[in-house]
């Protein structure tokens, strides 16, 4: 780990760098305040607007909750449905992206100086990129998708497959195999490649500008080989607000959902109501909780928590492995990851299709969804992954979380897609997915079918709230960056500030619509900032040429 660093906590490069000679100070544009006994050392204009534009949406949503529900229930189709298109060509630029960085001699550039080594050991490291990108997603979305995809009756089946079931739910057996396969591809379509290549190209530019080029660690820095100095004004405060706005819908959206899964948890195993009310009560709870990770910093917080939560998912996975057959689970394992590969041009390809529910209401919104969270899980990524080569980070990035993610699709939705072809009947994944579209309520309705129920499921609990507060805490820490002008050492009340935000905000959009308002949110932040990302990889192209390579 560099020894030396700028008064600014960011790491000098250590041996050889294409260090940008600007007149730009990091931090020159910010304003220092001392509010009592708080400090503060925020970007003008950044911060200022990003913060009271937060604060008016929360007032608006409050006060106005069912002219804003009405609001958002008719965005998020309106933007689906025109821009799906954008979003999937968009997306394959960014996979495309990066594999040629992994072959290409620029895969030999050391993030840091060409001296640099890394400052987390492997174990940790990897622990950090799953909690803080995909924890409570794939709680959410690892029973409910693959299910959902496999018998569902509102047409949204990926590219027109195959139905199991019938109109009145009996079962087709010849089309049991077939709907399965394609299920479990769809799924992993969502959760492998292409989301990790959109968290790839914004953590490599962030990493690749601020400890190679010396530049501040926000967003705008990426953006110095197309527009020279003058990312320093307008153009750059503008990139790094759209920034905020994306990675705090995005946040917003996954701590909804959090909150969601967590009360249905509660009132499936212990009682506990299912509401909007106890669903507010959680946020509160868990956003204060997050606070307390927040004080103690990255290291004795976020890394903490990641790790003991990353634990208890392997033990929560492999009980699920061993219950469910280990044998049946590894055979979906290799069969899922070939149908992956047969189906994944033909899911991505954007014209011609006839899958409108699946592309449209599932795909454009997933794409969006993760370019929404690039900001924040990039710079998170940034952060700690510094000591790496070009190769090492894209292939650890992209390659290894894709298998995992594919994996973690083959255990709890093979598991839950078995369990309902088994019994249909008295299936509760079928009767909550299905029958009924009750998507909160998945992964506990697939637990049920297996032994010791209760543990597990509390196990989900707690898996679901940790995952939570990991997210709010490194979401605070990454907005925090950006509207302190760069800076990584910014006094503490300004997380404290935007981790209080990230819950209202999710409240806010609760109240205003439930989960048709999370999902139009961030959609219409991600559209703006699916531009910036493919500006972004011609800028890494003209900041890698100038790298020393081995």
């Amino acid at each position: 780990m560099a020894e030396n660093t700028t008064n600014l906590g960011i790491p000098e490069p250590e041996g050889v760098s294409d260090v940008i000679e600007t007149d730009y100070e990091i931090g020159q544009d910010n304003i220092e305040a001392q509010v009592g006994p708080f400090g503060l050392d925020i970007h003008n204009p950044v911060f200022l607007i990003s913060g009271l534009s937060v604060v008016v949406f929360v007032a608006y949503a409050l006060i106005a909750p069912t002219q804003a529900a009405e609001f958002f229930g008719w965005l998020r189709p309106a933007l689906t449905s025109t821009f799906d298109g954008f979003f999937l060509v968009s997306a394959n630029i960014f996979v495309i992206f990066c594999l040629l960085l992994i072959v290409s001699p620029y895969g030999s550039v050391r993030l840091g100086g060409a001296d640099a080594t890394p400052d987390y050991g492997y174990p940790g490291w990897f622990a950090m990129l799953f909690a803080a990108g995909m924890g409570i997603g794939l709680m959410f979305f690892g029973v409910l998708e693959p299910a959902y995809y496999s018998g569902t009756p509102w047409g949204d089946e990926p590219l027109r497959a195959v139905r199991p079931f019938t109109e009145d739910g009996v079962l087709i057996p010849e089309n049991v195999e077939a709907a399965k396969r394609m299920a479990l591809a769809a799924t992993s379509y969502h959760w492998a490649l292409h989301p990790w290549a959109i968290y790839a190209v914004v953590a490599l530019a962030l990493a690749l500008f601020s400890y190679n080029k010396g530049l501040p660690l926000s967003i705008r820095s990426a953006f110095y080989p197309i527009l020279g100095e003058r990312v320093w004004g307008w153009w750059g405060h503008v990139i790094d607000i759209v920034a905020v706005f994306a990675t705090l819908f995005g946040l917003a959206t996954s701590l909804g959902l959090g909150a969601q899964q967590a009360n249905a948890g509660l009132d499936f195993v212990y009682g506990i109501p299912s509401s909007v009310t106890t669903q507010v009560i959680l946020i509160i709870l868990i956003t204060a909780i997050a606070l307390i990770s927040v004080l103690r910093g990255l290291d004795g917080g976020v890394k903490v928590l990641s790790e003991a939560n990353m634990v208890l998912a392997l033990i929560l996975m492999a009980f699920v492995v061993i219950t469910a057959g280990a044998v049946g689970i590894f055979r979906d394992f290799g069969a899922t990851l070939m149908a992956y590969g047969q189906e994944i041009l033909p899911l991505s390809n954007p014209v011609g299709r006839e899958d409108d529910g699946y592309r449209e209401g599932w795909t454009a919104f997933y794409w969006a969804w993760w370019i929404s969270w690039s900001p924040f899980v990039g710079m998170f990524i940034a952060r700690v992954s510094r000591g790496r080569t070009v190769r090492e980070f894209v292939t650890c990035v992209l390659i290894i979380p894709s298998l995992v993610c594919v994996f973690w699709m083959a255990t709890f939705g093979g598991t839950a897609i078995n369990e309902m072809i088994a019994n249909a009947d008295a299936s509760a994944v079928k009767a909550n997915v299905i029958d009924t579209y009750r998507p909160e309520l998945s992964l506990f309705a697939m637990l049920q079918g297996l032994s010791l129920a209760s543990i597990t499921s509390t196990i989900g609990i707690i898996l679901v709230i940790v995952f939570f507060v990991t997210s709010s805490d490194s979401g605070s820490l990454v907005i925090d960056t950006i509207t302190a002008g760069g800076k990584i050492d910014a006094p503490l009340p300004q997380r404290v500030f935007w981790c209080t935000f990230e819950g209202l905000v999710a409240i806010a959009l609760l109240i205003g619509g439930g989960l048709a308002s999370l999902q139009a949110m961030v959609i219409s932040t991600g559209l703006p900032f699916t531009v910036v990302l493919l500006l972004m990889c011609w800028a890494i192209f003209r900041g890698l040429q100038a790298e020393k390579r081995a």
